[in-house]
């Protein structure tokens, strides 16, 4: 649980930086920097378990392909939607994935879905709603974003847990690595602009942090299943207010802390409910991905 900790306090910290940095460069050119990185950090991860070869092998080749392409969707609208909404803002309407993880499991796993779930899944929107209410946080093309990464990370999350029925964590990792290498590097290129001193010391502090937390993450997960874990990242709401207070000097505004505790009263009583329905024997508890959070 300490991994877990570590790794969402740090990815809030990267976060933090994303939104810095967003303001000068674009985000396609930070996420195929980032990818840079976790590519490398995938395939050295990988090697030293098993020939490259070997981990290709997939019984899901598209769906693996398809993932890693949410993966990277995700990424570009979460960097895209911190150039005009809040940090703390933006965490709290991402927040919302794993009820809309609840919602796709069901064209893409098969799963029944009682009415109980569909109606947290429904006050997680209205809590959504509250955010961006009349009053509140402005609609833009930056919400539209954070509820598009949300939306791409719910999915990754439920076609991870669909081809994890036959292949490997490695095989995941590398298809997520290389897949997401290609693409961003397809895109970067035509948006690349040199960087300072300054931009290319804080792209260096993502890079480096990414690796660290999903790393921390990776560690977690071997020590405790996803679904134990997973509450832990509601904590990247608290410590994004805090850190949007502190680095930007932004109080998040009260109507969308309430639509935030909504969003994360909602996912939790569904976790405790999952957990509870496991422990009698009558479900099977949703398992996240080995990237268990969103960024």
């Amino acid at each position: 649980m300490t991994l877990a900790i570590a790794a969402v306090l740090i990815f809030g910290v990267q976060d933090a930086l994303t939104k810095v940095t967003v303001q000068s460069i674009s985000p396609f050119q930070l996420s195929m920097m980032r990818f840079w990185s976790f590519a490398a950090f995938s395939l050295f991860l990988v090697a030293r378990q098993a020939p490259l070869s070997q981990a290709f092998r997939s019984r899901y080749p598209l769906l693996q392909v398809v993932r890693a392409v949410l993966l990277v969707v995700d990424i570009w609208c979460f960097a895209a939607s911190l150039i005009t909404v809040p940090l703390a803002e933006v965490q709290a309407i991402v927040l919302v994935y794993p009820l809309l993880a609840t919602v796709m499991a069901i064209p893409i796993l098969g799963e029944k879905v009682g009415p109980f779930r569909f109606v947290m899944v429904a006050i997680g929107f209205f809590g959504a709603l509250v955010i961006v209410r009349p009053g509140g946080l402005p609609f833009s093309w930056g919400v539209v974003y954070a509820l598009g990464s949300a939306a791409c990370y719910a999915a990754y999350l439920a076609l991870t847990r669909k081809v994890s029925s036959h292949d490997s964590t490695a095989t995941s990792m590398v298809y997520v690595g290389v897949v997401g290498l290609v693409l961003t590097s397809a895109v970067g290129v035509f948006f690349w602009q040199p960087l300072g001193g300054i931009e290319l010391l804080i792209v260096a502090g993502v890079m480096v942090l990414s690796i660290a937390s999903h790393g921390l993450m990776m560690m977690a997960l071997s020590r405790a299943p996803a679904s134990v874990l997973q509450p832990f990242n509601y904590l990247g709401l608290p410590w994004g207010i805090a850190l949007s207070y502190v680095i930007f000097g932004h109080l998040i505004e009260p109507g969308a802390l309430a639509g935030g505790a909504i969003i994360v009263v909602a996912g939790l009583i569904v976790m405790a409910r999952e957990q509870i329905l496991a422990r009698a024997g009558r479900h099977h508890p949703p398992e996240a991905a080995e990237e268990s959070p969103q960024h």
